[in-house]
């Protein structure tokens, strides 16, 4: 009866696991900018793909009408997230974020003499923002907001750039 109960206890050990969290499997997630789109008609989606409950890594890709448009009209760039409090994957985060951008210079007069007005800049940021949940973790709600320096900024270009949005997602 000894060796029974021990052989139990033995084989119990490899079934029971202690975890804080549940295991996810949703390990991506797309998002749409629905905020930003309502804003100014720019489309802008995301792609983040979850290293552990806290940590992430993704990428941005927009498209703009208009060239002469705060960010340009076309922008696409990595980013890299913390998230902290108690809820694995949502809640408070802060971002650190690159961002290549295209766009046109909306002035019309140059004091230089005629020039290309088209430029491609190197933007380099920090963003924070919230994320909520639904309980099944397949859909997201998303408000964030950042701030960057443009590296190498022509003469008629801004020296700092931002971004905003309320993106709704889907984790699969």
């Amino acid at each position: 009866m000894k060796k029974v109960l021990f052989l139990g206890l033995m084989l119990s050990n490899f079934v029971v696991v202690a975890q804080a969290y549940p295991i996810f499997n949703n390990n991506n997630e797309l998002k749409f900018n629905a905020g930003l789109f309502l804003v100014s008609s720019t489309v802008e989606g995301s792609y983040e793909y979850y290293l552990s409950e806290d940590t992430s890594i993704g990428g941005t890709v927009y498209f703009d009408n208009d060239p002469t448009d705060y960010n340009g009209n076309f922008g696409i760039g990595p980013n890299f997230r913390a998230y902290f409090g108690y809820q694995p994957r949502s809640g408070f985060f802060a971002e650190a974020f690159g961002l290549y951008y295209t766009g046109e210079d909306d002035s019309m007069e140059d004091p230089l003499g005629a020039r290309n007005k088209d430029y491609s800049t190197l933007a380099l940021g920090l963003g924070l923002g919230n994320k909520w949940a639904t309980r099944s973790e397949k859909f997201t709600l998303e408000l964030h907001a950042g701030f960057g320096r443009n590296v190498n900024p022509e003469d008629f270009q801004e020296t700092f750039m931002y971004r905003a949005g309320l993106s709704i997602g889907f984790r699969f």
